[in-house]
């Protein structure tokens, strides 16, 4: 497939193409100013490559140049700093020497060892992006640099530990509740399962709510940004509770647009998710607790998925965990390409 970019008063057209993309996968990225972009998917550190094509228009007779490049580039963009790019990979290939373009001329790259250890990210006050970028380099004349993206994701193996969460709030003398999720990581398919038990109640509750809250902080120190969406709100129990009564939560994550929790990536951002729990009286004075649990992308395997519960894969899986096959096939949503299982049921990995 080719796909173009082209800026007015450049004296060529630039098309890249990317090699076995036929059955990749792709998604859809709003960009800057509302504009969406069709991307490939890339998983970990496959290879990129293929051939850029350079066209010359036809009121043109030749280009001078100083040197032709493609280079493999990971960045990050600071909305709020927009005048500095943070690149944290970058590969060169140098693919002509200075000279004359006369007529057009197609030049083939290949970036395999090229590290990709974060994912891609498109969020509120931060991006990160990998790209393909060629430079045509001009003495008397400003360069002509095309740039072309793609989008990463990571699979990871299950932790290997996963304990739950079990908490007891309250205010003293008034309200004593317990609330308990089945475990603290949940893989982006999975389902969130817990109880809240109320253990002493002398206030009128009118209602419960609880909120999936996404929070992405960047810069540092005296410098951080803290940008919060509340990515879902549902009321979990209307009318006063009684002592021992208990209420069940179940909240599917399949159905949301989300990514991994990402810490400190590169020191400039962090993506990560809470539950929101909250009480409201018939004051309306509200009681919340908030607790922070962890995401994380589940890996697929030639066998399914990885840290699957078939025991007829159990074997094949252990022994590709490090081994991941993964072939990109269609458009999915911006942050989590489906895994082979059609149902995001209750399964512990």
């Amino acid at each position: 497939m080719n796909f173009f970019s082209n800026n007015f008063g450049t004296p060529c057209n630039v098309e890249f193409e990317l090699d076995n993309c036929q059955n990749r996968k792709s998604i859809e990225v709003t960009q800057d100013k509302g504009k969406t972009e069709k991307l490939f998917v890339f998983i970990g550190n496959e290879p990129v490559s293929g051939k850029v094509s350079i066209n010359i228009k036809e009121k043109t007779k030749k280009i001078e140049h100083t040197g032709i490049r493609v280079e493999f580039v990971g960045q990050i963009e600071l909305f709020y700093d927009r005048g500095n790019h943070y690149e944290f990979t970058s590969l060169v290939r140098e693919l002509a020497p200075p000279g004359e373009l006369t007529e057009n001329k197609t030049f083939s790259y290949d970036f395999s060892n090229v590290e990709k250890q974060y994912e891609s990210y498109n969020g509120t006050n931060v991006r990160l992006r990998y790209f393909v970028r060629l430079t045509i380099g001009r003495s008397f004349a400003s360069n002509i640099v095309k740039e072309y993206d793609i989008w990463v994701i990571n699979f990871v193996n299950p932790p290997e530990s996963n304990s739950n969460i079990k908490m007891e709030v309250g205010i003293e003398d008034c309200l004593h509740i317990e609330f308990e999720y089945n475990k603290s990581k949940y893989h982006l398919k999975d389902v969130i399962i817990g109880k809240i038990y109320f253990l002493l109640v002398r206030i009128k509750i009118k209602y419960m709510e609880i909120a999936l809250i996404k929070r992405e902080s960047t810069g540092s120190g005296p410098n951080v940004f803290n940008e919060s969406e509340t990515l879902t709100k549902f009321e979990i129990m209307d009318g006063a509770p009684v002592r021992g009564e208990s209420i069940p939560v179940r909240l599917f994550l399949s159905v949301f647009d989300l990514t991994p929790t990402y810490r400190s990536v590169h020191n400039k951002f962090s993506v990560k998710y809470f539950l929101n729990l909250a009480l409201v009286d018939e004051d309306d004075k509200k009681y919340f607790k908030q607790q922070e649990i962890t995401l994380w992308r589940r890996g697929v395997t030639k066998h399914g998925l990885l840290g699957s519960s078939n025991s007829n894969n159990t074997s094949n899986n252990n022994n590709n965990n490090n081994n991941n096959t993964y072939t990109p096939q269609q458009k999915v949503s911006q942050t989590e390409v489906p895994d082979p299982e059609n149902n995001s049921s209750d399964e512990s990995d």
